[in-house]
């Protein structure tokens, strides 16, 4: 199992999450962020922001269904501009439903 955790433009996270839902992976959790990555902030004027508002999208899905989810993000998060985001994937050891102690997705 993996954990997919995409730094997204905000006005993009949605768009990316309905491409998600119409795929079938309706479970995601978003998160209000902010951050810089390699366009170091932006200027508008004369005032400089360092950090820009970014949504973090987190998915947890099986093995197989990471390439899928990828490209689901790539094609809906994508302006080709900085600040498209970034996606990061790690392991999952263990998933454990709070209301009913199950375990996995």
């Amino acid at each position: 199992m993996k954990m997919i955790k995409a730094v997204l433009r905000p006005d993009y996270v949605d768009v990316v999450a309905d491409g998600l839902a119409e795929a079938g992976f309706v479970s995601a959790t978003k998160i209000n962020a902010f951050g810089r990555g390699k366009q170091k902030g932006i200027t508008v004027g004369t005032v400089r922001y360092d950090e820009l508002p970014k949504m973090i999208l987190l998915i947890a899905v099986e093995d197989n269904e990471v390439d899928n989810v990828l490209k689901i993000i790539r094609e809906n998060a994508y302006t080709g501009n900085f600040g498209d985001g970034k996606i990061f994937i790690s392991s999952v050891e263990r998933v454990v439903t709070v209301r009913t102690g199950n375990e996995g997705l």
